[in-house]
């Protein structure tokens, strides 16, 4: 189950990268996408390897892809391939992040009050958060982190912003959800809460929005992508995900 589950779940990624890209390149192993309009957006901007690799070739192949950006970044699906790929890179420089691939095998919540939201909603709260993360990025950075949720619309049949509202109207706690319903997939992506309302119960409205409104969009297999090496992947277990598979991030610059 799970082995099929992952490849389900892999071949979901693959082709909501390839949509939600301005364009692509195909390269060996993989493509690489480019948003021109989201320029200092690495996810944006990117290797995708979702097949076999010669990994002392892969650094040259980025190089020439990504040879205009400041940045380099490769994300690798398949566990086995980033493993063949992760010595050449860490010796060209490369950083090494893994990424839990977690399936939601527990029930589905009734739903909560989050609700869908555009954009509008979230530019204000999402500025603030991303100005928490990167303290340094100067206001054209931020523009682009925030207004790059739009260009994700193109990347799945069902795209959603959720969140979850004060009772002042607030927004405290937003994801997005992606969804296929031809191939009965859905990802629940950037689950984050306001700094001034965590541990009050809102993530966790959004996420029980999300999850009933991806089954009720007859989405039997929901997932979502955690830090290997940060907490919320516990607070994910607790709430019946169950780490299915990994994928891998490589950065440098």
């Amino acid at each position: 189950m799970s082995n099929s589950e992952l490849r389900r779940i892999n071949s979901f990624m693959t082709a909501f990268a390839r949509r939600a890209a301005a364009r692509t390149v195909d390269l060996p192993g993989g493509f690489a996408v480019y948003d021109d309009a989201f320029a200092h957006s690495h996810a944006d901007n990117q290797v995708v390897i979702d097949d076999a690799v010669d990994g002392e070739a892969l650094t040259a192949i980025t190089d020439e892809a990504l040879g205009h950006l400041p940045h380099r970044r490769i994300s690798v699906l398949d566990d086995t391939v980033a493993t063949a790929c992760a010595e050449p890179l860490l010796r060209a420089g490369y950083t090494h992040s893994t990424l839990l691939v977690m399936l939601h095998t527990g029930p589905v919540p009734a739903g909560g009050p989050a609700q869908e939201v555009d954009l509008d909603a979230l530019r204000v709260p999402l500025t603030r958060r991303w100005r928490g993360f990167l303290p340094d990025a100067d206001d054209e950075v931020l523009r682009q982190l925030v207004e790059r949720r739009e260009a994700r619309r193109r990347g799945a049949e069902i795209v959603r912003f959720i969140a979850a509202r004060t009772q002042e109207g607030e927004v405290a706690s937003w994801a997005d959800l992606y969804a296929d319903p031809a191939t009965g997939t859905a990802q629940i992506e950037d689950l984050i809460t306001s700094e001034a309302h965590l541990r009050r119960g809102y993530a966790d409205a959004v996420l029980a929005a999300a999850l009933r409104l991806a089954a009720d969009n007859d989405c039997g297999t929901r997932f979502l992508i955690a830090d290997a090496a940060d907490w919320p992947r516990q607070w994910y277990e607790r709430r019946g995900f169950t780490v299915i598979g990994r994928s891998h991030c490589f950065e440098r610059g």
